[in-house]
């Protein structure tokens, strides 16, 4: 075979279309523009009520175009990539990099350890040599469970990689290749299979054991010497560092069943003391690095969630072909694999998938020098995880780790490094500012992200056909709110604080990039205009004040062209991703409900943190739900189930346009001027009507569900109550006036009895059939209406 060595690792290449796509958005502007020109020349003409409610509107679709035109940056300019490894493998050959492997829990409640080892042993099952990998296992939790769990781990590994390997089996999870089709082996296979499944399940029989009765059993205490480093003593939040290295990967006596090496796997659990506070998982990785520093340094770092496990085995070889390509691997410092899920549903009822943002959004941040770093899936040169600053020319010889020969035992070695895990270690030095990650931001992982790509260096964003890592998505309403309430509010830090890409980034990266990282740290501030959006136009309505060009004038052309144009152009895109009709739209509910909730906290969060009311929070995200949950969410019914405050403003907001849509219907039919209403109104009416539609898994769990996903009472209750004083201004004067009112109801839902009084309400005639009509809906409801 002729010489490849001139042939590069990977290609580069644009996405087709980007011209028609250009000329789109081009003429998009435009219409945005003439709405822009509307709102500005036309306001004289409305009385102080309608101006206000005039100029607000104006601010609000201002808003929406300049936020238009920041996410542009991520279409403008797509890329896609795709590697050789064929020429990597006979490029190096055996002189490949040591990869160290970063696996992090922090709650065994939340994230099971049947999990966790599923996770750690796909990663431990890659196809690359065993004696160049490292796997380390931070657990946050300090738990006796988790690490007998990895110790179980590390026995059935010694069957699983041989089966692995012997049948190169995707993916290498167990927990997830055991629930894959099988019904192509052959019989050789099956019966492998059959073995190495019985191994499988009597290790977890093992575990949900431990994990049932919350203790080892007293026989593994005394298997391992590791369990001596939990004493009636220590506590989640107070211990020593617990340093375990379960396989040393360079010593012959740790070999699987067919004589061969097996890769080194290191627990960790640093020392936690109530008086230090611990950084969450940005203290947790870098602890790894320093750990993993004297054990095995790996040039490459791969750190994964613990519910993120290997889809792909190959994973480590397509990120190499980045880093070890000769023309432009020098200047590259992470490889981001995009964020995907096994437990997605066929229309994604909570858009887990974030489809848009990983088929789309972040090809076009990679065309402009590489996409945001995101905590997972992702490889890091190790040295510019530690602060190394880019320079041009420099190499970087990859063969072989750095690690000095002490003749130290596994003991010796664990007692001399642990203090690197202290609570007291990293006082007075760089790390977590100019080292490692970074603190300080609930999105570590995307400050982290831009300072190395302000330091002069490229990352690539990678997304295989086949995936790298598949993880575990919000199977509830309330966790995909209270996620993305972390996500939102974390990226309106980093722009509030000295890392703003906007002056930080400012002629150290692309300004498309730039454009790009501010699209995210924006997505907080869009509730306002959201919220304006979905409340004035239609208490507006229900007034009959119109706040949109009637449809005989032609400014009606650039907001039907604009709306128009946005949502078939939305539909388009997310059916090219790989979705549905019907994910878009439940795409286009969770979008509203997240821009009138989980980004109005996390914008009031952020605030108290300003002013020094509130410190920053790490909410873990719960990676397991029981059957009733799981069975609803495969059934694409939305959970609600919990009080949330977040729920009192949706169920809200969705009962003010119920109420000004049926209100505004009754009118036009006592009235009886349809024509007049609907040319004067009809954007109105369009708008209040669609809000209403999205809703309707909403009012269903408010008024019509008996299952335990319904909408809890109280948050029914508040909502109602809310609503009265919110909307009572706006109501029709149908009741007779009288002094005091007050509005007694019994529920009656699945046996659940109860009884609430929502209080006296001065001047009742404000309460008008739109309310009762409200009330009534529901059919368990009972209405005494009580001089």
């Amino acid at each position: 075979m002729a010489n490849d060595s001139h042939f590069p690792l990977f290609e580069t290449k644009k996405a087709n279309g980007s011209i028609v796509y250009k000329l789109f958005a081009v003429s998009n502007f435009v219409g945005i523009i003439f709405i822009w020109v509307y709102r500005a020349t036309h306001i004289a003409g409305f009385t102080d009520g309608g101006k206000l409610g005039w100029i607000g509107m104006f601010g609000a679709e201002l808003w929406f175009g300049i936020y238009w035109i920041l996410t542009q940056a991520l279409r403008w300019n797509l890329v896609y990539r795709q590697t050789f490894k064929n020429r990597l493998s006979e490029r190096y050959k055996n002189d490949l990099p040591g990869v160290d492997i970063f696996v992090c829990t922090a709650d065994p409640t939340i994230e099971p350890p049947m999990l966790v080892i599923n996770t750690v042993l796909s990663v431990m099952a890659y196809d690359y040599p065993t004696e160049k990998l490292s796997v380390y296992l931070s657990d946050d939790a300090g738990s006796d469970l988790t690490f007998y769990a990895l110790l179980e781990a590390s026995h059935f590994a010694r069957h699983w990689l041989p089966y692995c390997k012997k049948f190169k089996v995707e993916p290498r999870s167990p927990e997830a290749y055991f629930r894959s089709e099988l019904s192509y082996l052959d019989a050789d296979q099956v019966k492998s299979l059959a073995s190495v499944k019985k191994l499988y399940e009597d290790m977890e029989k093992k575990i949900e054991l431990a994990k049932k009765l919350e203790r080892v059993s007293k026989s593994a205490l005394l298997e391992h010497r590791g369990f001596s480093k939990w004493d009636k003593f220590s506590s989640r939040g107070d211990h020593d560092t617990i340093l375990q290295i379960l396989i040393d990967g360079q010593d012959a006596e740790f070999n699987d069943i067919e004589g061969c090496r097996l890769p080194t796997l290191v627990y960790l659990a640093r020392e936690k003391r109530p008086q230090h506070f611990h950084n969450f998982k940005a203290g947790a990785m870098n602890a790894l690095i320093r750990v993993s520093s004297e054990i095995s340094n790996g040039p490459i770092i791969l750190n994964v969630d613990c519910d993120m496990y290997s889809n792909n085995s190959q994973s480590i070889r397509d990120a190499l072909c980045f880093f070890m390509d000769e023309e432009r691997g020098h200047e590259i410092a992470f490889v981001q694999f995009p964020q995907n899920f096994h437990n997605i549903t066929k229309n994604d009822i909570y858009g887990g998938t974030l489809r848009v943002i990983s088929e789309v959004e972040f090809h076009g941040l990679d065309g402009y020098g590489g996409p945001l770093y995101i905590g997972t899936g992702c490889f890091h040169r190790r040295d510019t995880l530690c602060g190394r600053i880019f320079t041009k020319g420099s190499t970087i010889k990859w063969n072989g780790n750095s690690i000095p020969i002490t003749g130290e035992s596994i003991q010796e070695l664990e007692e001399r490094i642990k203090g690197l895990a202290s609570c007291t270690f990293e006082e007075n030095t760089q790390w977590g500012n100019e080292m490692g990650l970074k603190y300080g931001c609930p999105v570590e992982d995307v400050i982290t992200g831009l300072s190395i790509q302000c330091r002069g260096w490229k990352s690539i964003y990678f997304n295989p056909k086949r995936k790298g890592f598949l993880g575990v998505s919000a199977t509830t309403l309330d966790q995909t709110l209270v996620q993305h309430k972390r996500w939102s509010e974390g990226d309106l830090q980093i722009l509030l604080s000295k890392y703003s890409p906007v002056w930080y980034g400012l002629g150290r990266i692309h300004f498309g990039l730039i454009m790009g990282y501010c699209t995210y740290c924006l997505w907080s501030p869009n509730c306002f205009a959201t919220l304006y959006y979905s409340i004035i136009p239609s208490l507006y309505l229900l007034k009959g004040i119109s706040l949109f060009p009637q449809i005989s004038s032609l400014w009606f052309l650039p907001f039907a062209y604009v709306i128009a144009a946005k949502n078939i152009f939305s539909i388009i895109e997310f059916l090219w991703a790989g979705g549905t009709i019907l994910g878009w739209w439940n795409e286009q509910r969770i979008w509203l409900y997240k821009r009138t909730s989980s980004y109005l906290f996390a914008v009031v969060d952020t605030i108290f943190k300003l002013v020094g009311y509130s410190n920053s929070s790490f909410i873990i995200s719960a990676k397991v739900a029981d059957q009733d949950v799981s069975q609803r969410y495969e059934q694409e019914k939305m959970e609600f189930g919990v009080t949330s405050p977040m729920f009192i403003i949706l169920s809200s907001v969705a009962m003010l346009n119920l109420f000004c849509l049926v209100g505004m219907l009754k009118k036009m039919m006592v009235i009886g001027e349809f024509k007049y209403v609907y040319e004067t109104m009809a954007l109105q009416i369009l708008l209040c009507g669609v809000l209403v539609l999205i809703n309707l898994p909403l009012y269903s769990a408010l008024f019509f569900r008996r299952d335990k996903g319904r909408m809890p009472s109280s948050v029914t209750v508040k909502s109602v109550k809310l609503e009265i004083e919110f909307d009572k201004d706006y109501a029709t004067q149908s009741v007779p006036e009288v002094s005091s009112v007050i509005l007694v109801f019994e529920m009656e839902t699945c046996g659940d009895r109860g009884r609430w009084t929502l209080g006296s309400i001065p001047n009742m005639k404000h309460i008008g059939p739109l309310d009762l009509l409200h009330w009534g809906v529901q059919s368990e409801l009972i209405f005494r209406v009580i001089r």
